[in-house]
């Protein structure tokens, strides 16, 4: 059930079954020659919808806007400062656990949120502390889909070392798997993007990476992959919500 599609009254039954919600969270921001700049929000936003749908799990919605600053200089791209992400989670976390949500699993697509989120989480903790006397405060957990087991190797199977760090294979399909009628066939020079860090300015990171790719060949993406990946995604997203709430 997607939390924007229930009723209050919905909402308020399921809490009598469950306090657990899976909220995705990703970014705005260009993915390469093929990929679409929407693909960090679309990749956890699939998951976690078809893993809420499979296990009558409430699924937030989707915050579409992280921390993307190295990206800036590529047109579309949207960033938030890390300052602004935690003040959103805050915000958001408290809301949930004022209705009695006590397990917010996240599932995250942009590794340039993990830093931020973790600081988020850290801040929620220790208000909680300071403040709460005694009661217990809410369980926050981070899951990375793109760091899973079966995903991760997958990913090995079918692409190798062209899967690369960013505009990567797997989140291009797993994204057309979503949205198949925004498949793109874009030919890649050279074929597989060069490698380095992306601990820099967005001026910097343009010259360092000219069409947005790292170390990645995104033209290996297809649909029937993107399938693939979003099964991978789920069980390896399904053990993990298992393990954090405890949930047989």
């Amino acid at each position: 059930m997607k939390l924007q599609h229930a009723t209050w009254q919905e909402v308020e039954a399921y809490l009598q079954r469950s306090t657990g919600i899976i909220v995705p969270i990703g970014s705005t921001e260009q993915h390469g020659p093929n990929g679409l700049v929407g693909t960090d929000a679309i990749c956890p936003e699939t998951i976690a919808w078809e893993l809420g749908q499979r296990h009558d799990i409430l699924v937030g919605p989707t915050q579409n806007l992280g921390v993307a600053q190295h990206h800036l200089a590529f047109p579309g791209s949207i960033s938030l400062r890390p300052s602004t992400l935690i003040a959103v989670l805050r915000d958001t976390v408290a809301s949930l656990a004022r209705h009695g949500f006590t397990h917010l699993f996240f599932i995250n697509g942009h590794g340039g949120n993990i830093a931020t989120v973790n600081a988020a989480f850290a801040e929620i903790y220790s208000e909680h502390s300071v403040r709460a006397g005694g009661q217990t405060g809410p369980n926050l957990t981070l899951f990375n889909w793109f760091a899973g087991r079966r995903g991760r190797e997958l990913a090995e199977s079918l692409y190798g070392d062209a899967e690369g760090s960013h505009a990567t294979a797997s989140e291009v399909s797993l994204s057309w798997f979503a949205r198949p009628e925004a498949v793109k066939s874009v030919s890649m020079s050279p074929k597989v993007a060069p490698v380095g860090s992306a601990q820099c300015d967005a001026d910097e990171f343009r010259r360092r990476f000219p069409d947005g790719r790292m170390g990645s060949d995104p033209s290996l993406a297809s649909v029937e992959h993107g399938s693939r990946f979003l099964e991978a995604g789920v069980e390896d997203a399904w053990e993990a919500y298992r393990a954090f709430t405890g949930r047989a």
